[in-house]
């Protein structure tokens, strides 16, 4: 069974660069534990919205810049319950 998990953040622009090295560093560990890959998207130009929005769930700053990233996953079925337990607090891509 493949899951998909999705993380937004708002990570301060002008530290894009310190994010991707650890994202990168952390993307090891979460290979480590089934990912199979992981997708990091940039915030180019994305509204905020009127009742909600990735800026707004995030509370993002004008200094800052929405990230959204997946890790998909192979998990067996028996692993299913490890799924969320593995994945809690986790926020990384490459």
């Amino acid at each position: 069974m493949t899951y998909v998990d999705g993380f937004v953040a708002a990570v301060p622009t002008k530290n894009k660069e310190v994010y991707r090295a650890h994202a990168k560093k952390a993307a090891a560990v979460f290979k480590e534990h089934g990912a199979l890959k992981l997708v990091e998207c940039w915030g180019d130009d994305v509204p905020e919205g009127k009742i909600t929005s990735f800026p707004m769930a995030v509370k993002c700053q004008q200094d800052e810049t929405v990230v959204f990233f997946l890790d998909y996953l192979a998990v067996a079925r028996s692993a299913r319950s490890r799924h969320g337990e593995s994945h809690v607090g986790s926020t990384v891509a490459t």
